[in-house]
């Protein structure tokens, strides 16, 4: 490697901002691809809004207070601002695409009889039908709010969905209002229609009734618009309050975030926008103006027709074929270290593992870290038999997994209420780690039963998610894992582990090493080879770690679905590294890293990406696949089937944008693969 080559160069790190607006282009690209069915690309759609409104409401906020903490985060940091203007003039593009493809979708789903329509396409009948409902049911839940000298300013709620008016009065002149639309209503009104599926948006149907809210008074314009919040609200502890208290008041202020976007109609004068913007307190740099694509995250409820033919076909969950029905799981756990690959393998073997657990006369105590629960009872409904079978079951529940505070807390709240010991873990560190641990007494001996995953321990999420679970007797895995949660449990401080890799403490050192000793290895034998598959790829040291090993020759093969600051392909930099990002049916969410070790290889897999808040701001663990044939069947049939995606896979360039990757030989979409070769990662 050339001596005059800086690592820490600004030019050799992709921007992170740039980089998530990037992420979004790839689900765009989904939501535009002919090739899937229509309601898929619908359900992209939906998800293209989703992650622009959670950049709006979580990075945004950084970049407009212009805090140190973007700079420490972002191994390539611009200027606040000059990229918070890059920043808008990419979304205002994406914003435009959006707006694109959706007026292109609803052409392919009128031509399956699905029609999105507007008040004037309706007949006399359905008219009369959607004033009914206006008159039945909306009417009564609307409030307008008058926009004057008058009346204070009023609040709007973060991502609400809004209606401003223009309006003239016989003494005012031009006046102005806003009424929320309610959110207990669904976005997509169905109306009668023959042999059809007809919807008419909620806000059009306000907007044709506006006299009855307005009466006496012209209508002379009403535009929809959104306001995004900041939704990164910190949580406060001291020592008058509880981490509990504290996380259900931060939830509150959540919503009553200062505002940090405007999502309007084109067509909202621009006097009336500029009442909003100094109401607000926002410039027009923070204004998206999108003609028909507001709150496109409601494109859910058309994903969720009963029309199977516009969607891929129905997943088929698999057991492993050593499982069966009514065989005891404790005897296929022992036989040998196993994998299950979610959501090709179904979830509920693991839930059927807990409810044996909380069963079994031997099992002793059940411990599980749970960060996203979600809403399915089944593991909640384990966890209580287990205590009222006379288990000792112990929770760490951690509150702070943003946007599922509230539920968190809820579950907190029912499994103290069932006798469950829950505890939250440090109060300065998140606990993304997911990790169960039964303790089974066995003749006179307790032997551990872990599990462990890139994956939450929830029941939905696991249908469309892609992670690995881990099952294991290792007594050293058992005895790491049972000093960590001593240490969750108890006071949180440097502990000794014998395998397990821990974020903050072992995790990023342990994972330079590796990358260090694979140069090492490569140096003297030339067949250095590391691959990694995570979701992101920030942390400016192993990416300059990786940069080291490409200059020494060291083959690196990265899939990173989302955020990547590796730029790829740069002379005496990164000319051996190679990166690609699989967005498809499912989401791409496990995480393995993979050294070839001089043909002796190691493989880690676990909860942690390489991004600064993974490895510095929370516990997050690796852990290793120790059994040989488990892991050769791992690379095999998980990281190389990826890698030889040629369908759905892109390659990042240097320049920060992805492209399809050359189609060679026979087209190979990797998440097709497996559905077709379910269960070959499962060693023979």
């Amino acid at each position: 490697m050339s001596t005059k080559v800086d690592l820490s160069d600004k030019k050799y790190y992709i921007n992170r901002e740039l980089s998530w607006l990037e992420f979004n282009q790839r689900c765009l690209d989904e939501a535009n691809n002919a090739e899937n069915p229509v309601l898929e690309r619908v359900k992209f759609l939906a998800i293209c809004y989703n992650n622009l409104n959670e950049f709006l409401m979580i990075r945004m906020p950084g970049l407009l207070s212009k805090t140190p903490s973007i700079a420490q985060t972002a191994p390539d940091y611009i200027h606040t601002d000059k990229i918070i203007g890059m920043v808008s003039e990419r979304i205002s593009k994406l914003t435009a695409d959006y707006e694109i493809c959706w007026k292109n979708l609803r052409k392919l789903l009128a031509k399956e009889k699905i029609f999105i329509k507007k008040i004037e396409d309706l007949t006399p009948e359905q008219l009369e039908c959607v004033r009914k409902f206006y008159r039945e049911r909306v009417h009564m839940l609307l409030t307008p709010l008058a926009l004057d000298i008058s009346h204070p300013f009023p609040f709007i709620s973060n991502n609400s969905l809004n209606v401003a008016f223009r309006l003239r009065g016989e003494t005012n002149g031009v006046v102005y209002a806003r009424v929320k639309v309610p959110d207990t209503l669904d976005r997509f009104i169905r109306i009668p229609g023959k042999s059809k599926v007809e919807f008419v948006a909620i806000e059009d149907i306000i907007r044709d009734s506006a006299d009855r809210l307005f009466p006496g008074m012209s209508i002379l314009g009403s535009y929809s618009f959104c306001i995004i919040r900041n939704a990164d609200v910190k949580v406060s502890i001291d020592e008058a309050c509880d981490l509990m208290s504290a996380v259900e008041e931060s939830i509150g202020e959540r919503d009553m975030g200062y505002p940090v976007a405007m999502m309007v109609n084109s067509d909202m004068p621009k006097n009336m926008r500029a009442k909003f913007l100094k109401n607000l307190n926002l410039t027009e740099e923070q204004v998206i103006t999108t003609k028909d694509a507001l709150a496109l995250s409601d494109l859910w409820q058309l994903y969720d027709l009963d029309r199977p033919a516009l969607k891929e076909k129905p997943l088929i969950q698999s057991t492993p074929s050593d499982l069966q029905e009514d065989s005891d799981i404790f005897d296929w756990i022992r036989k040998r270290d196993r994998i299950l690959y979610h959501p090709y393998e179904s979830f509920a073997n693991i839930v059927r593992f807990m409810n044996q657990s909380a069963m079994d006369p031997n099992v002793q105590s059940i411990k599980i870290c749970l960060y996203r629960l979600g809403s399915d009872p089944s593991i909640f409904n384990a966890l209580k038999a287990a205590r009222v079978n006379g288990k000792s079951v112990s929770v760490l529940m951690e509150l702070r997994a943003k946007f599922d505070e509230d539920r968190n807390i809820r579950w907190a709240k029912e499994l103290e209420a069932i006798g469950v010991h829950v505890v939250y873990g440090p109060v300065n560190l998140k606990v993304h780690s997911k990790l169960l641990q039964v303790i089974r007494l066995e003749g006179s001996q307790l032997v551990t039963y872990t599990h462990m995953s890139s994956g939450n321990y929830n029941v939905s999420t696991a249908k469309q998610y892609c992670d690995i679970s881990f099952l294991t007797v290792n007594k050293d895995i058992g005895e790491d894992v049972s000093e960590l949660f001593n240490a969750l449990t108890g006071y949180y401080g440097q502990r000794k582990y014998k395998y397990l890799l821990v974020a903050p403490t072992t995790l990023k050192k342990g994972l330079i090493k590796k990358i260090d000793n694979e140069i090492k290895i490569h140096e003297t034998y030339g067949n250095g080879h590391i691959i990694m598959k995570a979701n992101g790829l920030i942390d400016q040291d192993i990416i300059a770690a990786l940069y080291r090993a490409s200059n020494a020759g060291v083959k690196v093969d990265l899939n990173i679905r989302g955020l990547c600051c590796l730029r790829p392909g740069i002379p005496d930099v990164s000319k051996n590294i190679r990166v690609i990002s699989i967005v498809d049916r499912f989401l791409e969410h496990s995480r393995i890293y993979y050294f070839n070790n001089n043909g002796n290889p190691e493989m880690y897999m676990g909860s942690s990406d390489m991004m600064p808040r993974n490895l510095l701001a929370r516990i997050e663990v690796l852990f290793p696949v120790l059994d040989k044939n488990l892991m050769k069947s791992i690379k095999d049939n998980i990281l190389d089937i990826h890698f030889a995606d040629n369908v759905k896979a892109k390659e990042l360039k240097e320049d920060g944008t992805y492209v399809p990757v050359k189609k060679e030989g026979k087209p190979l979409r990797s998440q097709q693969w497996f559905i077709e070769n379910n269960g070959c990662w499962q060693p023979k």
